[in-house]
């Protein structure tokens, strides 16, 4: 009788598995993002309870194993190395790599400057008012040089009297006033009119001399309309200030008038040849107008050089022994 009876903590032993395996019934497998098990990794955890799921998982289980979830962040759930793909984008998204270079690589190798631009083309904010004036009146020059440049080739629309202008350009060559003047002297036999052709001499030795002093420091270049078809010129004849042409007529035709006794007819053509040979030098294209307007000036001083140093029998001797006086 007492074989068959059953004691209550056997049935409360006996039903003890049958509610485990209920709780475990009920508490189903959770999955993850990846979609494996959440218990799958409960063994390689820290060692909670059986609930417990993976740091990374989006769901994390309470250490009671109950229902309950709670959500991680978006920051904390991208561990370093989970998420390789978004890591490209966000790579990729940069503006420096959308630019083909790295940072790493610019900070290590910065571009070179760029180079200073010419003083040329540098603009100037305060400019003075003297630059002003300068560059306008240069610029007034060049376009004078241009517009006046009327015989400067063939195809000029004064191309016909090209000729006549460079026949006026000859006769205010220096080489010719040079020869002319010492053939003149070789064959003088006044002792009046030998000291005016010495200091004739001297003062064309003064003037080629200065005037290629002067066009070799200043440097300035032809008119670009210029054809080097000149009569016999030498190196420093590539420059344009001064007019050699100019100066030479300037101390010319004053030497001339000072030391010369001509009719009132002569010394109108000689200062219209010298005014005339000057523009000629414009119209042909060889100088500008302000190669001409200086050539006048320091022709004219030039004289005056000439005329404080005047050479004579007193205070030149040496220069006038060569004709031997009785």
């Amino acid at each position: 009788m007492f074989g068959h009876t059953s004691c209550p903590t056997d049935t409360v032993r006996a039903l003890r598995p049958s509610s485990r395996s209920r709780a475990a019934d009920m508490s189903s497998p959770r999955r993850s993002v990846d979609g494996r098990p959440a218990s799958a990794g409960a063994g390689a955890g820290t060692g909670t309870g059986g609930g417990g799921s993976l740091p990374g998982s989006p769901a994390h289980g309470s250490h009671g194993g109950g229902g309950r979830f709670e959500f991680q962040s978006l920051l904390n759930s991208r561990g370093p190395g989970a998420e390789p793909s978004a890591a490209r984008l966000r790579a990729s998204e940069s503006p420096v790599h959308r630019r083909g270079s790295f940072p790493l690589a610019a900070a290590a190798a910065p571009s070179p400057p760029p180079p200073p631009l010419p003083e040329e083309d540098c603009m100037k904010l305060n400019p003075s008012f003297v630059d002003i004036a300068l560059r306008s009146l240069l610029a007034i020059d060049l376009w004078m040089s241009k517009r006046l440049g009327v015989c400067a080739g063939e195809k000029s629309s004064w191309g016909s009297a090209r000729p006549l202008m460079k026949l006026l350009e000859i006769s205010g060559h220096g080489i010719l006033w040079l020869a002319g003047t010492a053939y003149c002297l070789y064959r003088s036999d006044s002792w009046a009119g030998r000291e005016v052709l010495v200091n004739l001499l001297f003062a064309l030795l003064l003037d080629l001399g200065l005037v290629a002093l002067l066009k070799g420091l200043v440097r300035r270049r032809r008119p670009s309309h210029n054809q080097m078809d000149m009569f016999f010129t030498f190196s420093v004849d590539k420059y344009s200030f001064p007019s050699g042409h100019a100066t030479r007529a300037a101390l010319v035709s004053r030497f001339i008038l000072h030391h010369l006794v001509l009719a009132i007819p002569l010394r109108v053509l000689i200062v219209l040849w010298a005014f005339i040979l000057g523009l000629s030098r414009v119209m042909l294209g060889r100088h500008n107008v302000t190669d001409v307007a200086f050539g006048f000036v320091f022709g004219y001083i030039q004289y005056s050089i000439v005329d404080y140093f005047w050479l004579s029998p007193f205070n030149a001797p040496a220069v006038f022994a060569l004709w031997n006086p009785q």
